[in-house]
């Protein structure tokens, strides 16, 4: 599989890239847990069908030590025992956020009410940002086709 273009080394995307790495810098660096941070980038790129951030996010994960089997189960969270409260929570909120189109109102009000319970504004406001974030990596991955497997952790800084 080949990208559609180069999207990375074209002048004009390397320039949107760039703006959309300074926003995912501010909350890598804000108290939002990182474990949270991947877990939720995960899953917003499996609903989404983005092979490159999916590869991309669990060998982080990985890479930081996050277990096999809590990365083998992040698709199906909700069975599994492996997840924190607070981990359910920003999952919750990040499928909801992610399947605005499906899901008629966005964030439910009990959805927002549970995490507000384990997050405070800064870290709601960081999970936020986070979910619109990674949706515009994944859409910018899907739409151009990016092949994933090749990602080494710590590839991009």
């Amino acid at each position: 599989m080949e990208s559609r273009l180069n999207y990375f080394g074209n002048p004009l995307g390397a320039k949107v890239l760039k703006h959309i790495n300074s926003a995912n810098k501010v909350i890598t660096d804000s108290t939002l847990p990182t474990v949270i941070q991947e877990l939720v980038k995960l899953r917003a790129s499996q609903i989404n069908g983005c092979g490159f951030c999916t590869d991309m996010h669990s060998k982080d994960a990985a890479h930081a030590g996050e277990s096999r089997q809590r990365l083998n189960l992040v698709a199906v969270w909700r069975e599994a025992k492996v997840f924190t409260d607070a981990e359910r929570a920003a999952l919750e909120v990040a499928e909801q956020g992610t399947r605005i189109a499906d899901a008629a109102g966005g964030v439910t009000d009990e959805a927002w009410a549970v995490a507000a319970k384990h997050f405070d504004e800064e870290q709601l406001t960081a999970l936020i940002s986070l979910i619109a974030v990674i949706n515009a990596y994944n859409r910018v991955n899907v739409i151009n086709q990016q092949p994933a497997g090749d990602y080494q952790p710590g590839q991009f800084g």
